[in-house]
């Protein structure tokens, strides 16, 4: 698994009734973009983590009006 800083991190939820969670990536730990990351939640939670393999890295999203 490999990131950058402000993509998307998705970890599917594990058991039956989890939900899935999302977290912006805010810094990269590891070499080449490998984990551990540290994640910010939409409540503002930072945490650091080493996603397993019910995650899933999205690209960062495109914002309103930018051009790729």
């Amino acid at each position: 698994m490999r990131a950058n800083t402000g993509d998307q991190l998705l970890m599917h939820g594990r058991t039956v009734g989890q939900h899935d969670r999302t977290a912006e990536i805010v810094e990269v730990m590891g070499t080449r973009g490998e984990p551990p990351y540290r994640v910010r939640y939409d409540d503002g939670h930072e945490a650091v983590v080493s996603p397993g393999p019910d995650s899933v890295v999205r690209g960062r999203p495109e914002k309103q009006g930018e051009k790729g």
